[in-house]
């Protein structure tokens, strides 16, 4: 598994690594709002973002229940996506909600077994793990075993990433 200097190492010179942005945050108006208005940019500071949401097309979903083949394109986004995070450096996963979107966590403990460094943003107010975690106690060993960390908030995250970038 990665370690801290791993991580230190990808944004050795002010380098921006290309970084899978996993959320849940384009499902809702609201959240596909912030995304894209706050949460995207402030990474793009930092690191070469890979958007997740912008590898299928809501014209692409609606082709494919017209044709009804949803489950079939369901598994060529899943293969899209594990793609793309085989072609990042780290990920970014935020992990807020009562419950971490299953989705999310899948992509975390995908991006670990390929020896990614993940990052995370827990900002939620409400309990969600074990006692002294964040979140599920395996979600985020994966995330800190991985050389990362949990962030308590967008701007806690961003911070961090401008401190590697300047080491």
């Amino acid at each position: 598994m990665p370690d801290s200097a791993t991580l230190a190492g990808m944004f050795a010179g002010g380098a921006r690594p290309r970084c899978y942005v996993a959320s849940p945050l384009g499902f809702s108006e609201a959240g596909r709002a912030y995304y894209v208005q706050r949460y995207l940019p402030a990474l793009a500071e930092h690191v070469e973002p890979v958007d997740p949401w912008a590898l299928s097309q809501p014209d692409e979903f609606a082709a494919a229940a017209a044709a009804g083949r949803e489950h079939a394109f369901g598994i060529e986004v899943g293969a899209r996506n594990a793609d793309a995070i085989g072609g990042a450096q780290l990920l970014v996963a935020q992990l807020d909600g009562q419950e971490v979107d299953a989705g999310t966590a899948a992509e975390v403990g995908y991006a670990t077994a390929l020896g990614l460094p993940c990052l995370a943003v827990r900002s939620d107010l409400r309990s969600s793990g074990e006692p002294g975690m964040h979140v599920n106690l395996q979600l985020e060993a994966f995330v800190i075993l991985s050389g990362g960390f949990v962030a308590g908030s967008l701007d806690e995250l961003v911070a961090r990433l401008a401190l590697l970038r300047t080491a």
